[in-house]
């Protein structure tokens, strides 16, 4: 499983040009999923998103987390997060888990992180077209392999 995790002002998700997420303060989650992909690397990376101190504190240094600021979270399928481009100029996505296990596993982590969270979160909708906008604050990237957690 692999996220990429964006600090956002602001974050909504549009599709068909209606709005169905939308947050202030918090986390962009986009999410890809394997086959090999297990609630243990749901836990693992929900803990990490919950606890990962990106937020600034009273004197600007990264040092408060997702529960500290009381932020929110939209979390958006992405398959192409697992695109394998070592051939050709056309990524393959052949790693990406097909609709019948990721979506599972989508529901699943949604579910655990707002456990993890203590409150609802934001989602976009698996397998649709949509558009992602956000406005990343510092800016703030991080990518994170739950399959490199050791």
């Amino acid at each position: 499983m692999k996220i990429v995790i964006q600090r956002v002002k602001e974050s909504s998700v549009v599709i068909n040009n209606n709005a169905v997420a939308s947050i202030g303060k918090g986390l962009l989650v986009l999410l890809g999923i394997v086959n090999e992909d297990t609630q243990e690397d749901i836990d693992w990376l929900c803990n990490k998103i919950v606890n990962l101190r990106i937020f600034p504190d009273e004197n600007d240094i990264m040092n408060k987390s997702l529960l500290d600021i009381d932020g929110e979270v939209i979390v958006v399928s992405q398959f192409t997060l697992h695109a394998n481009t070592k051939k050709g100029n056309r990524p393959s996505y052949i790693q990406a888990a097909k609709p019948d296990i990721a979506i599972p596993l989508y529901q699943n982590f949604v579910k655990t992180l707002q456990d993890s969270l203590g409150k609802a979160i934001q989602t976009g909708e698996f397998g649709a077209d949509m558009k992602v906008h956000l406005v990343n604050d510092g800016p703030v990237t991080i990518i994170i392999d739950s399959k490199n957690r050791e």
